[in-house]
């Protein structure tokens, strides 16, 4: 068995980081750490949703997320092409949200990939470009049952999880 190359172990561990760092921001509204996961110059393509920087995609999501009741962002296999300081990516992702509708309450339960151009600058892995892939996405009318957790910081967590701030 080939050993552990601690320099690529660091990296993906890294990358993994940043990725659940991204879901983090989309749940708790939380646009200076959604800005921390692209490099300034990093651009975003969410096919019909939206094209642009991820700076103006962040902005853009946030805006739509106060106007709904709720969201859930998980990540789930995520493999990783490490190739020196730059990398590619794919994750696999589910993203849940819960809105108001003419007066009925509905739940979009997409499932997509993300497919992430990385480097690494300054000792910082942030990506420079993401593709999004949606690969189906249901709506269905429900009843949920309204949740305790904060969409701000003033989410229980961020007192729990000081050390990651807001970067």
């Amino acid at each position: 068995m080939k050993p552990i190359d601690i320099g690529t172990y660091t990296a993906e561990l890294e990358i993994g980081r940043v990725l659940r760092r991204y879901c983090r921001s989309m749940d708790r509204i939380d646009p200076k750490l959604g800005y921390s996961v692209w490099h300034e110059d990093g651009l975003a393509d969410y096919g019909s949703y939206f094209q642009g920087t991820g700076r103006r995609f962040i902005d853009w999501v946030c805006d739509f997320h106060r106007t709904v009741d709720a969201t859930s962002h998980q990540i789930a296999n995520t493999t990783i092409d490490l190739r020196g300081e730059h990398a590619a990516s794919e994750t696999y992702i589910t993203a849940a949200v819960l809105f108001r509708k003419n007066g009925r309450q509905l739940l979009t339960t997409g499932r997509g990939r993300y497919l992430d151009d990385w480097s690494q600058r300054g000792g910082r892995w942030a990506i420079d470009k993401r593709r999004y892939i949606q690969d189906f996405a249901v709506t269905q009318e429900t009843e949920a049952m309204p949740g305790w957790g904060r969409r701000d910081h003033s989410d229980p967590s961020y007192e729990m999880l000081r050390c990651i701030g807001s970067a």
